[in-house]
């Protein structure tokens, strides 16, 4: 897929005006920014966690995985609860889908809840 295909790609699904710009650098960009939230300690809401799922899923479709092996190992060994699927961001099974992180926030576990993926909550 060519760097023009991308953006158009991208405009045609309704990403936000700053993932269209920043093209294939901004979404692998945006997914590195995500992991490392991710290992600080996931700060936002459920909606927020799916929206950056979405964006790995965008990766994948667009044949730039290789270039974010690294921050996937990363945010694998952060997530618990693997066999809970938290957002479909692509037909299949892909594991970033599954297990939400081991560190989130408040919001998140709240979110989670709601959406009846957690039993508990504190």
């Amino acid at each position: 897929m060519t760097e023009e295909d991308l953006v158009d790609y991208l405009e045609g699904s309704g990403y936000p005006e700053h993932l269209v710009r920043g093209g294939s650098k901004g979404l692998i960009a945006r997914y590195k920014a995500f992991v490392e939230e991710v290992e600080r300690g996931y700060p936002y809401r459920l909606d927020d966690y799916r929206r950056d799922l979405d964006v790995r899923g965008v990766i994948e479709t667009v044949g730039l995985s290789d270039e974010v092996r690294e921050e996937d190992a990363r945010l694998e060994d952060m997530l618990i609860e693997r066999e809970v699927r938290v957002w479909e961001s692509l037909p299949g099974n892909p594991g970033w889908d599954f297990g939400f992180p081991r560190n989130a926030s408040k919001e998140l576990l709240k979110g989670l809840k709601s959406a009846g993926l957690l039993e508990t909550f504190d």
